[in-house]
């Protein structure tokens, strides 16, 4: 249900981008709209993971460093049938991870120093895990296209807002205008909620298939729980635009990221801990 949510949602997204171009500027709006999204996603296509991987500061893992990290992914993708992915670290205290990459073949894994001190080795296994579940199914190319139509649509509506994008106008229309304005700020917000409904929805599947690939719920439920008050404790500045990559929100102990009710958890990359944690512990007693 996961998969199927998140295609429909990257579909709609989709729709919604190139609608929102047609209304504003009429068939010459769409066509720009459209060639944004195709540009947009040529791009980060390629290089997303670069961009990730230096808005983190990670460096690659020397072959001599972290020997349980490099036998435990090796071991992992070797299960998996999946090619061994480049390993980077990031010298950070707060535990976290993180996996960028638009294929299993052209894939990375980041961890930092702090989850390597924290998580004893069937944790830090579960991590790993969950992180290679993203790989495998393709989450960061869609995390990416989810992302770039988002941050896309909100340079469209400025263009529109500045006249940019030609075809139709509604300056001698009053409610044209009206609806134009709104589209403007309401659009970009709807796409950037659903961007962070799909980013919530893969969390959720590569917990469950990375705790099926070692068959140990409760030692990825044992480390999301280590994670989460190790980042309440430090976080971490990064660029939020990659922060729905890590296994939790990098700045999530920071006062303005800090989650409220169920409105704030709309505008969250990463479900509630509790939740994941609830899942994975009714998944080791068969209930889920």
């Amino acid at each position: 249900m996961n998969n199927v949510k998140t295609a429909a949602l990257l579909t709609f997204l989709g729709v919604l981008f190139v609608g929102f171009g047609y209304f504003l500027g009429g068939a010459q709006g769409g066509a720009i709209a459209l060639g944004f999204a195709v540009l947009f996603n040529f791009g980060m296509y390629f290089f997303s993971s670069k961009i990730a991987l230096a808005s983190a500061r990670a460096r690659p893992l020397e072959p001599t460093e972290m020997l349980d990290v490099h036998s435990t992914v090796a071991s992992l993708a070797q299960r998996e049938g999946m090619p061994m992915p480049a390993l980077y670290v990031i010298d950070s205290p707060q535990p976290n991870a993180f996996a960028t990459g638009r294929s299993p073949k052209h894939a990375a894994v980041a961890v930092t120093t702090g989850i390597v001190d924290m998580l004893d080795q069937r944790e830090l296994e579960g991590v790993l895990a969950h992180e290679l579940a993203h790989v495998r199914n393709r989450d960061i190319l869609i995390a990416t296209i989810a992302a770039t139509l988002a941050a896309a649509l909100s340079l469209l509506a400025r263009m529109a807002f500045w006249g940019g994008l030609g075809g139709r106008r509604s300056n001698d229309n009053p409610i044209g205008l009206i609806l134009g304005l709104v589209g403007m700020i309401v659009v970009p917000i709807a796409a950037a909620l659903l961007q962070m409904s799909i980013s919530r929805s893969r969390e959720f599947e590569a917990d469950r298939d990375g705790a099926e690939s070692t068959g140990s719920p409760l030692a990825l439920a044992s480390a999301l729980q280590k994670i989460s008050h190790g980042v309440a404790r430090s976080p971490m500045a990064v660029n939020p635009a990659i922060s729905q990559l890590f296994i939790e929100d990098p700045e999530q102990g920071r006062p303005a990221k800090r989650r409220g009710g169920g409105l704030m958890r709309m505008f969250s990359t990463h479900p509630p801990v509790e939740d994941r944690i609830d899942r994975l512990e009714k998944m080791a007693s068969g209930i889920y």
